[in-house]
């Protein structure tokens, strides 16, 4: 996987996806990656990102979703979409859906109870969602809506403090979430 270090011995590895990974899955990447690096854990988790269908592949992340970014201290410019892989599940330790419809794409492909077991919902790591199901748990698409993007950002910040609460006890324990 391409940017993903492969085998049991390295880093826990994370994929958000979103539709096109332009947006959501961008910001995942982005916020995890240094919430990683500020709880020194980035040695430890590597955070990629893809989307499950191809419209944008190749390209750069949507110019709302870096200026979000960049606005809050976080750098996606390197960032260029590409498509989910299904045979990504062999390499990914967590599949991160950014809604219930990238969720259940996800499950499609997966070819194995275990690798669906890998796949979640990122605001499942909210602890102000604990209980919540359904729609409460999807991170909203903003590419149609302008104002959406710090809102977006927001919910995203708010779960990766979860994932990276929970990444941090796996790494302490030596457990891969398989």
């Amino acid at each position: 996987m391409t940017g993903m270090p492969e085998g049991e011995d390295g880093p826990l590895r994370v994929c958000f996806v979103c539709s096109g990974n332009i947006c959501r899955s961008v910001m995942g990447e982005a916020v995890l990656r240094a919430l990683l690096e500020n709880a020194g854990l980035s040695d430890h988790v590597a955070a990629v990102s893809a989307g499950i269908g191809d419209w944008h592949i190749g390209e750069r992340a949507d110019v709302r979703t870096l200026a979000a970014l960049a606005g809050r201290g976080y750098d996606a410019t390197a960032h260029r979409a590409k498509l989910f892989d299904p045979l990504w599940f062999d390499s990914v330790d967590l599949v991160v859906a950014l809604d219930r419809g990238n969720e259940r794409a996800l499950r499609a492909w997966a070819g194995t109870d275990e690798a669906r077991d890998r796949v979640v919902l990122l605001r499942r790591f909210d602890p102000r969602l604990a209980g919540m199901s359904g729609a409460a748990l999807d991170v909203p698409d903003p590419y149609y809506d302008d104002d959406a993007f710090e809102e977006v950002l927001d919910q995203v910040e708010a779960a990766c403090r979860g994932l990276t609460a929970h990444l941090g006890r796996l790494v302490a324990v030596g457990v891969r979430p398989r």
